[in-house]
C-alpha cells in the first residue's frame, strides 16, 4: 500500500494524532500477506507429466523474483513505536498495546541486522531450496550442460536483493554438481530486462503511475471506503484505548493502522530471525478480518499499478514484453544453434513478475478492472500471494527430439498452460510446440 509522505509521517509522529501501531503474523489467509506471502512450490515433484517419448530436455531458463526480505525501510516500525510511545505516556494502552511494543522493536532490530529489503534467511532457503528443485527435476539436461560444457548465464536487476538471490541459486546448482561451477557465468545486469519499470522502457508506465487521475481516483475510491475506517479503528483499539484512539484523524487511523498490517505482512518473511526460529507472534495484534481487508487494498493497488489493471489498457504490462521476447529468443537461438546456453536464470522483483504474468496471461491475471466492475476478490481472481509472492518464478523447460522442440512452462514450480488460444501437443498435455507458442503469441517469422 502507498507509503505515507514525510511531512505525514513527521505530522503524526509530532501529535497525539498519529503514528502507526502494531502488527500481526501468521495465521492469517495466505492472501491476507498480498505479494509478501513466503514463497511454496506450487505442485509435487512427483505429478509432474513426463515428455512424450524420446524427447530429452536441452535447456532451460527462468525469470524470478528474488527470496523472502526485511522491510524496504523501518519507515513503519517507527510510526508505530512513536505512537505506542505517545500512547503509554497518556496510560492509553490496552494489554495487547503494553506487549505489543517489545514485539516490534525486536523484529525493527532483526530487520535492521539483516539489512532493509535484503534477503533474511528465509529468502535465502527459499532462493536455495528452488535452484536444487531445479536440478533435481531436469537431472538429465545439467549432466549434458556438464558434459558438452555449455554455458549457465545468470543475470539481475542490479538490485542487491535480485543480485544476492542471483548468486545464491548459481552457488546452489553448482552445489548440486561441482562440475558446473566453471560453466556458470558471474552474475551480470541488465536493467532495461530486469529492472524496466525504472528503465527507459518504462517512461510511459511511470507518467500513468504519477498523473493517471482515473488511477488516482479509484485506488481513492477503494481505500475511502467505509470499511477501511471500520477496520482501522478496529486495529486500533486492540493497541490503544477508545478515547486516545477517537482523537485521532481519520486518515490518521488509517495510516496507523496501515503500518500495523505492513509489519504483520513482512512478519512471515522474517521467520528465520524471530527467536527461536517459531515466528514473531505479530497475528495475535491484528484480527483475521481486518488483515484479509488491509491485505485486499493492498492487491487493489498493485492490480491497478502492476497487473491487469483497467481492461481494455495495457500500460502496466506491455512493457514486460522485453521479458518474454528474450525467452523466446533464447529458446529460438537453441533451435537453432546459435546459442551456446544450457540454461537462462535472471532475477527480478514483483514490479517485472506481476507484469509479466499479466501479458502472458498466466491463471489469475487474465481479467482486467471496468468502471462498472472495479476490482474486488468476489468478481476477480488476482491475487498477490498467488501472482508474485516473494521468490516467485516462471520457467521454461525445453525438450528435444530430431527437429522439434517442445516446451513446458512452470509458474511457480507447477505446470501451467500457455494462454487461452495457444495448442499443447494434446488435450491436457503440458507440452506445446515451439513453432505453436511463436504462432500463439504472434512472432511471425520467427519460426525455423
Amino acid at each position: 500500500m502507498r507509503r505515507l509522505t514525510p511531512a505525514l509521517a513527521l505530522g503524526l509522529a509530532a501529535l497525539l494524532v498519529g503514528t502507526p501501531a502494531a502488527a500481526g503474523t501468521n495465521t492469517g489467509t495466505r492472501n491476507s500477506y498480498g505479494t509478501k506471502a513466503t514463497y511454496a512450490p506450487g505442485q509435487n515433484p512427483r505429478s509432474y507429466q513426463r515428455p512424450p517419448a524420446g524427447f530429452t530436455p536441452v535447456f532451460t531458463e527462468n525469470v524470478s523474483r528474488h527470496g523472502s526480505r526485511a522491510a524496504t525501510d523501518g519507515e513503519d516500525a517507527d510510526l508505530v513505536l512513536a505512537l505506542r510511545k505517545k500512547a503509554e505516556a497518556a496510560g492509553a494502552l490496552t494489554a495487547k498495546g503494553r506487549a505489543f511494543g517489545p514485539k516490534v522493536q525486536a523484529l525493527q532490530n532483526a530487520m535492521s541486522t539483516v539489512g532493509y529489503g535484503d534477503l533474511s534467511g528465509r529468502g535465502k532457503r527459499e532462493i536455495h531450496d528452488t535452484a536444487v528443485r531445479m536440478q533435481q527435476r531436469l537431472p538429465g539436461l545439467f549432466q549434458r550442460i556438464a558434459g558438452d560444457k555449455e554455458k549457465i548465464d545468470v543475470v539481475s536487476s542490479g538490485q542487491g536483493r535480485a543480485v544476492d538471490s542471483a548468486n545464491l541459486y548459481a552457488a546452489a546448482l553448482a552445489g548440486t554438481d561441482p562440475a558446473l561451477k566453471p560453466l556458470i557465468g558471474p552474475t551480470r545486469t541488465d536493467v532495461d530486462l530486469l529492472y524496466f519499470h525504472k528503465a527507459a522502457g518504462g517512461a510511459a508506465y511511470r507518467d500513468y503511475i504519477a498523473n493517471d487521475q482515473r488511477l488516482a481516483s479509484t485506488l481513492k475510491s477503494i481505500t475511502g471506503q467505509p470499511t477501511t475506517h471500520r477496520a482501522a479503528r478496529d486495529v486500533l483499539k486492540k493497541l490503544f484505548k477508545g478515547a486516545f484512539v477517537d482523537r485521532l484523524a481519520d486518515d490518521d487511523r488509517v495510516a496507523a493502522a496501515t503500518a500495523v498490517y505492513n509489519l504483520y505482512a513482512i512478519a512471515p518473511a522474517m521467520s528465520d530471525e524471530s527467536p527461536g526460529g517459531k515466528g514473531w507472534g505479530m497475528e495475535r495484534f491484528i484480527s483475521k478480518r481486518d488483515a484479509a481487508w488491509f491485505g485486499y487494498l493492498s492487491d487493489a493497488e498493485d492490480f491497478y499499478e502492476k497487473g491487469p489493471g483497467f481492461a481494455g489498457a495495457d500500460i502496466t504490462y506491455k512493457m514486460a514484453d522485453v521479458v518474454l521476447d528474450d525467452f523466446f529468443k533464447k529458446v529460438e537461438a537453441k533451435r537453432a544453434g546459435t546459442g551456446d546456453l544450457g540454461a537462462e536464470l535472471r532475477f527480478t522483483h514483483a514490479e517485472e513478475i506481476i507484469p509479466l504474468a499479466a501479458l502472458m496471461g498466466l491463471p489469475g491475471s487474465t481479467k482486467g478492472a471496468t468502471a462498472e466492475q472495479p476490482y474486488t476478490y468476489a468478481d476477480n481472481p488476482w491475487r498477490g500471494a498467488s501472482a508474485a509472492p516473494l521468490g516467485s518464478n516462471i520457467q521454461w523447460d525445453v525438450f528435444r527430439k530430431g527437429d522439434t522442440y517442445l516446451v513446458r512452462m512452470l509458474y511457480n514450480e507447477q505446470e501451467t498452460a500457455f494462454r487461452t488460444g495457444c495448442r499443447p501437443i494434446a488435450k491436457g498435455s503440458s507440452f506445446y510446440d515451439l513453432d505453436e507458442l511463436e504462432r500463439c503469441f504472434g512472432r511471425a517469422g520467427s519460426a525455423s
